[in-house]
């Protein structure tokens, strides 16, 4: 029997709340402030989900740090006052900002040299903003979650972050969140407001919080297989129309499975966290579980199970992978 099935057992013994001891803890982060796929929406439009998204978030009541492309704060060049304010209205709210480059810029294709000018690009607006209230950046969140494809990259981007102040902002809880965000924004932009439409995105909304929970299962089962107990979690989402409908559900269903939401300081704070980005040199971006699986060398079995997002919302989605 694999390590995994064990994590499994411990866990179906354990039950689904406090009762056997488990120590769930959790921190949410949201990337692609101040929206994604910002330019295939109206403004009007863009407001009022940006709006309900911050209501989800209220309703909620958890600590979220959100991560800014500043690209997205641009029209042809020229940084648009509204959209700076719904960077903001997120700080009016109580939400820390973090630096998640200028343009999204993938490390591991364009390199050291480039992703630092772009980084730094990335706070133009932000570090003003922060100063403010008092405040510097303090968070980075590698785009796509590559983070260097050899050691040396890594290191030297450990060297650059440091003297700038910034702290790297892991994820554990990977998922396929923006496919289930495509397929609903797509629905939702491209179909007539009709029942049948209604009934569609009342479907995702439905999929998508067990889907989640799923996710949050699987990565606890590995943390507990890797390193023998439950790591306090980092959780990858972004700012989309379906966060803006279901992040409430989501957040209550997850606090009805035992866990408390806690701030990324906090949850950083766990020993694990020194591991860093080391374990993988690949070009994509795994969860930090599964890095360190692998700088443990751990087998292929090892990742077996993870739940996938279903054919039909790749298909709303019009994509082929996550």
């Amino acid at each position: 029997m694999t390590s995994r099935f064990f994590a499994l057992l411990l866990l179906a013994i354990a039950g689904v709340g406090h009762a056997a001891g488990i120590d769930r803890r959790i921190a949410v982060t949201i990337d692609d402030l101040p929206w994604a796929r910002l330019d295939e929406i109206q403004p009007a439009d863009l407001q009022a989900r940006h709006q309900a998204l911050l209501g989800q978030l209220k309703q909620a009541n958890v600590p979220v740090v959100g991560f800014v492309n500043e690209n997205k704060l641009e029209v042809d060049g020229v940084v648009q006052p509204q959209r700076v304010q719904m960077l903001r209205d997120w700080l009016d709210a109580g939400y820390a900002l973090g630096n998640h480059t200028w343009s999204h810029m993938d490390l591991n294709a364009e390199g050291v040299e480039a992703f630092q000018q772009d980084f730094l690009r990335g706070e133009r607006v932000l570090r003003p903003l922060l100063a403010e209230r008092g405040q510097v950046p303090t968070w980075m969140r590698h785009p796509y979650l590559r983070a260097g494809r050899t050691a040396e990259d890594r290191a030297r981007m450990d060297v650059f972050l440091a003297e700038h102040g910034y702290r790297i902002a892991p994820v554990t809880v990977d998922n396929g969140e923006w496919v289930w965000a495509f397929a609903y924004a797509n629905v939702l932009n491209e179909q007539a407001d009709t029942p049948a439409r209604e009934a569609l995105l009342r479907q995702l909304r439905r999929g998508y919080v067990p889907y989640m929970l799923n996710k949050l299962d699987y990565y606890e089962a590995q943390s507990v297989a890797l390193l023998g107990y439950a790591l306090p979690q980092v959780w990858l989402m972004h700012a989309n129309e379906l966060n803006a409908a279901t992040f409430a559900e989501l957040v209550a269903a997850t606090q009805r499975r035992g866990y408390r939401f806690v701030s990324l300081d906090e949850a950083m704070q766990d020993a694990a966290y020194a591991r860093g980005t080391t374990g993988y040199d690949g070009r994509y971006g795994p969860s930090w579980l599964h890095r360190w699986a692998m700088a443990e060398k751990q087998p292929k079995t090892f990742y077996a199970g993870e739940p996938e997002v279903p054919a039909w919302v790749k298909t709303l989605a019009k994509v082929n992978y996550e």
